[in-house]
């Protein structure tokens, strides 16, 4: 079955040019496009979409009120996120993380990456850019109102999950923590697995906020 793609920008010609990617892609369609973060979030539901690619500001409602409205409905827990950002001048990447976000992406990306971005999600995992993600969250948990909820680390993990948070934290991928710690890609699997379940964290990008937030992963790391 092909990826139900939901398209959610108010940059007309931008939309149209996604809508034309993606429907290149014999794999994902385009079942509807949104111009404000109401539709957006009306659309998740009467298009039955299986990943929303949204923009985050917008009118009316922006990407992060109503990436957090998707996430909060139960009727709608099998849609997944995948946020937009311009980077540069977004200022708002970890509130749609914390809204229930599954991961980012820059505008300036190559076609094929956000296609590749579309896959990653809508299995269910999260896409984190390694150098990106860990600055970006980094100068934002260095911000006067940045809630810094525990010190030393989230209670009951093990110090290999701990390692293995840290990795997740700064980008890796199960394959790449598998190599940094000489473990196999199962193994670093299961590790990630486990910490989400300790932790209550839904996806990988939640895994990343609380690294920091905790004072696991301390701001300006890479």
């Amino acid at each position: 079955m092909p990826i139900r793609v939901l398209l959610a920008d108010d940059q007309t010609l931008l939309r149209a040019s996604f809508a034309m990617l993606v429907a290149s892609a014999g794999d994902m369609e385009v079942v509807a496009e949104a111009g404000t973060g109401r539709q957006a979030v009306d659309l998740a539901r009467s298009a039955r979409a299986d990943l929303v690619v949204m923009d985050i500001r917008m009118p009316d409602l922006d990407g992060i009120e109503a990436t957090r409205l998707i996430a909060a409905d139960e009727d709608l827990a099998g849609v997944k996120v995948l946020v937009l950002t311009t980077y540069d001048t977004d200022e708002h990447i970890v509130d749609a993380l914390r809204a229930g976000a599954s991961g980012f992406l820059v505008k300036d990306i190559r076609p094929a990456e956000l296609l590749d971005a579309i896959r990653t999600v809508a299995a269910g995992d999260s896409l984190l850019s390694p150098g990106p993600t860990s600055r970006l969250i980094a100068r934002f948990l260095r911000a006067p109102d940045a809630s810094m909820s525990a010190v030393g680390g989230p209670d009951g993990l093990s110090e290999r999950e701990r390692q293995v948070l840290t990795l997740v934290a700064r980008g890796f991928n199960n394959t790449e923590i598998a190599e940094a710690l000489g473990l196999s890609p199962l193994t670093a699997k299961t590790h990630v697995s486990r910490i989400m379940g300790k932790l209550g964290a839904r996806d990988r990008a939640q895994l990343v906020i609380v690294a920091y937030e905790s004072g696991l992963v301390t701001p300006g790391a890479v």
